[in-house]
């Protein structure tokens, strides 16, 4: 049995941090630029949106194919039970939250950019929907700074508390 997530795996995840990074960052940071530059903060955070989607399907698909490497030496029961549920709550966040804000783009009624493309909208704006999807989409962004905090600090607590292989797992061949 293998020790470690496939290349294809790691890859996927260290992508999606990157781009959820980049995501975060281009809205958290684009009230410090001129407003003639934030268009470009807010085609930055969609893209990068769109990706992280794609890619979180992808990574659901191939896990699906290939199950997690075993944790060694193995962690009680409780422990595997929250691991499955913080990821189960990691993928779920980072597919939901992408698809809210494509409706809300897609609902606004105008061109939008992602990209660099000009992506399709609706014939007529519903800025009431736009206003709910837009609550939920800061709402679900807010809560993934905890998610992915105690992600974080779980793969540290395994690696220097219970001394296990769980963070060893998803570094690349270098890290390792």
């Amino acid at each position: 049995m293998r020790s470690h997530y496939s290349g294809i795996q790691i890859a996927i995840h260290w992508l999606v941090f990157l781009l959820v990074v980049i995501a975060y960052c281009a809205m958290e940071f684009r009230g410090l630029a001129p407003r003639s530059y934030r268009p470009y903060f807010n085609i930055t955070h969609v893209s990068c949106g769109i990706s992280v989607l794609v890619l979180m399907v992808a990574r659901l698909l191939v896990r699906l194919k290939k199950p997690s490497p075993p944790i060694v030496p193995k962690p009680a029961p409780m422990m595997t039970g929250l691991a499955h549920l913080g990821h189960l709550v990691i993928y779920l966040l980072f597919i939901i939250l992408p698809i809210l804000g494509l409706l809300m783009m897609y609902n606004r009624g105008g061109p939008w950019v992602a990209f660099g493309f000009v992506m399709p909208h609706a014939a007529e704006s519903n800025f009431e929907l736009v206003d709910t999807l837009k609550e939920y989409h800061i709402t679900l962004a807010k809560l993934g700074y905890v998610v992915l905090g105690l992600h974080a600090a779980a793969a540290l607590l395994h690696h220097y508390v219970f001394k296990d292989n769980t963070l060893l797992r998803m570094l690349p061949k270098r890290g390792r």
